[in-house]
Parts: structure tokens; sequence; C-alpha cells
């Protein structure tokens, strides 16, 4: 029986919707080292929450079969980027969350003034401000705020800055080879800031060495166009 008739459209859009959710799914088929039965149980639970109804496994597996056919990675334009690009790290950061309000986002437009020529890094979401900085500068910077206003305090931090080629911009992928290098050693990110062509990570600072590391074996690879 050809996978055309044995896996339905539905099946096989939400089968394709899954994958898109999951990278280290799509690393694995982009690749070709994915077990792809392995991969159906896995996606499986999904698949029958969005559809609605239970499927076979047999159904998920081929769907997977064909999902992983239209995954052609754009290996060429992400390497280049990559070999471009170089690290540097800096240590003894900190990183201070707080609850997003007027006072808190006029206090760090007067701080982002004050100290133009240290490391200040301000992120901002719907509810929260972060701001990434000198862990020397952490008294100054927490006496600008409530107690109140604090959400999350991380001291003992190191930033590893990669600066890359203004190519990066328009080149989808290269941040996720990035992050996918320094999740596969079990690091965790504990904050990052994307700022035109510098990605910053913020991990703890004993996991700086094995994050360094792993960026520049990336670089290598990509230099070396393995």
């Amino acid at each position: 029986m050809s996978l055309s008739k044995l896996v339905s459209p539905s099946i096989s859009r939400v089968v394709q919707e899954a994958i898109d959710g999951d990278l280290s799914i799509q690393d694995a088929l982009q690749r070709g080292y994915a077990n792809v039965s392995a991969a159906a149980r896995l996606i499986k639970p999904k698949v029958e929450q969005l559809v609605g109804s239970r499927v076979t496994l047999e159904s998920v597996v081929s769907a997977v079969k064909r999902a992983k056919l239209a995954y052609k990675p754009v290996v060429a334009p992400i390497k280049s980027v990559i070999a471009e690009s170089i690290v540097n790290v800096r240590t003894d950061v900190a990183k201070l969350s707080l609850e997003r309000s007027r006072r808190v986002l006029e206090a760090a437009r007067k701080m982002l003034a004050n100290y133009q020529e240290e490391f200040l890094q301000v992120s901002e979401s719907i509810s929260a401000v972060t701001l990434i900085y000198d862990q020397k500068l952490h008294k100054k910077i927490k006496s600008f705020f409530y107690r109140s206003d604090v959400l999350d305090e991380e001291l003992d931090l190191a930033a590893v800055i990669i600066h890359s080629p203004p190519e990066i911009v328009k080149t989808p992928g290269c941040l996720i080879a990035f992050y996918n290098q320094v999740s596969r050693r079990h690091i965790n990110i504990e904050d990052t800031v994307s700022c035109y062509t510098d990605t910053i990570l913020v991990v703890r600072l004993e996991d700086v060495g094995r994050t360094f590391a792993a960026l520049t074996d990336l670089i290598a690879s990509a230099r070396r166009g393995s």
C-alpha cells in the first residue's frame, strides 16, 4: 500500500506541525540518524491531541517518513555565517529580572544612558524587563529598583558573545545552530539576547568553558566545510 493511501491529509498535516514544533526531531531527520518509529511514538500523543481522536502508530510512522522527505536543510548559507563568526567570553556577569512597569522602564533607560561604557544589556517582554551586566555594577543597578520589582536575581554568570557577519539577519537557522550546539552538551542557557549581528548566551560560570568549546568546535567545523 502506498504512503499516500495509508496517511490521511489531516494526519499528514498534524504530524508535520508536530515535527515543526520539535527542533530535536527536525535535526535528527535532517541529519538522517532518526529512528522513525521512535520519533512517531514520541509525537503520537501530540498528534492525537491535535486530531481529536486516536490514531494508529503505523499512520504516524508513514506520515513521519513523508515529512522526512520534505526536510532539506539549507546548509551552505548557515555554514557560511557560522564560519565567519567569532566568540568572546565575558565572565563575572549578573542578571536581574524585574516586573515590567513604567517606572522600571524609565529606570532602565536612565541606566543605559549612565553606563554607556559598561557591559549592560536590557531586554523587554510583555511582563518583565531583564538586565544583564557586569557583576561589579550589581549593587548600584539594584539600588535603582524596589525590592518588590525583582522577579529573579542571578550572580556568577558568564556572557558568551557570538559576533556574526550581517548575513545572519536574513539567514534562517543560524541561531538554532548555536543553541543546539550548546544544549546538546546539556548546558542550561540562563538567558539569551540577540542584537543585530551579536548573539549573547548567558550561562553559569562553571559552564562557560564547555559552552565556549562547543561553539568554537561548531565554527571550526563550518570553516573546514564538514
